[in-house]
């Protein structure tokens, strides 16, 4: 394994830098979290997009490295740093099943909870419809389900040990949990939990403020 460098991770609670944060935490990386303006007017401004082109968080340095899809920082990460750890050995069908995990946590279950955010960040409270969330919130709803069966038969995502898919599923199950109100089914609190007593959980969440309950009307779906 390569010397390790103090990785500066760009943050902002909340943002995809967690999970960032919760891998160098469960490979016991050394790091450097350095918070982020996140008004909309810093994200715009040229200081930033120089680091992210479409003004989002987090940013990675890795050295003279700069990298902003945290999908990609995670994998390089594992890659670099990993030793094998944290991750399947590349060609072998539970390998496989981490990539499809990793993905589906951001290219399936997080565009809809993404779409929730921008509809209700850029239009005004009287433009926004109730529809487009209703319909977003439903995908993630299935997405959970997705979640809930595959974890009938496993106590993490790949298989029964604890991998960065879990890091990439357990991230989006916090958006879920914030912008797409539900009771979780059986499989999915018991994984939840279970991620909570995983390594670097509590540092890389430790500063988010999380939603109260799900209001009544949602308790049966």
């Amino acid at each position: 394994m390569p010397s390790t460098p103090v990785l500066k991770i760009y943050h902002v609670p909340l943002t995809r830098s967690v999970r960032i944060v919760w891998l160098c935490e469960a490979l016991e990386l050394p790091y450097e979290r350095v918070p982020v303006d996140f008004s909309p007017a810093y994200r715009a401004s040229p200081e930033w997009r120089k680091m992210n082109p479409v003004g989002k968080v987090p940013v990675l340095n890795d050295g003279d490295l700069t990298m902003f899809e945290s999908g990609a920082m995670v994998q390089y990460i594992l890659d670099r740093y990993g030793a094998g750890r944290l991750q399947p050995p590349a060609g072998t069908h539970a390998y496989a099943k981490f990539l499809q995990w990793c993905w589906f946590a951001e290219a399936t279950h997080a565009r809809p909870l993404g779409e929730i955010v921008n509809h209700n960040r850029v239009l005004a409270e009287s433009d926004r419809s109730a529809v487009v969330v209703t319909e977003m919130q439903e995908r993630s709803r299935a997405c959970v389900q997705a979640l809930d069966d595959e974890l009938a038969e496993h106590s993490f995502i790949v298989d029964d040990a604890f991998s960065a898919a879990d890091i990439m599923v357990g991230y989006t199950l916090l958006l879920a949990e914030r912008f797409a109100p539900q009771v979780f089914p059986a499989n999915i609190k018991r994984y939840r939990a279970l991620l909570k007593t995983t390594p670097g959980y509590t540092v890389a969440t430790a500063d988010i403020t999380m939603p109260p309950a799900p209001p009544p009307e949602l308790q049966n779906t």
